[in-house]
């Protein structure tokens, strides 16, 4: 699981420069050959390490690195 959580961290650090926040459906293209229980394993390992963070818009849950993005700095979050 090590290099699945390293493929997304490198795929997260690919993006930063256009967004900072990916939906769900986007970490299931990096795993072709996982259902999206695995996939979603990995994700919430990732959250529980706090490399990850999780983002809501009320109705849309969306996965970003932790402190990136300007939602972070507008909520006065760490």
């Amino acid at each position: 699981m090590a290099d699945d959580k390293d493929v997304v961290v490198e795929f997260l650090n690919s993006k930063s420069g256009s967004k900072s926040k990916f939906y769900f459906k986007d970490f299931l293209e990096l795993f072709p050959d996982k259902g999206p229980r695995d996939v979603k394993k990995i994700l919430t390992k990732l959250v529980n390490e706090e490399v990850l963070e999780f983002w809501s818009s009320g109705s849309t849950t969306m996965y970003g690195m932790k402190g990136a993005g300007k939602q972070s700095a507008a909520e006065g979050e760490d």
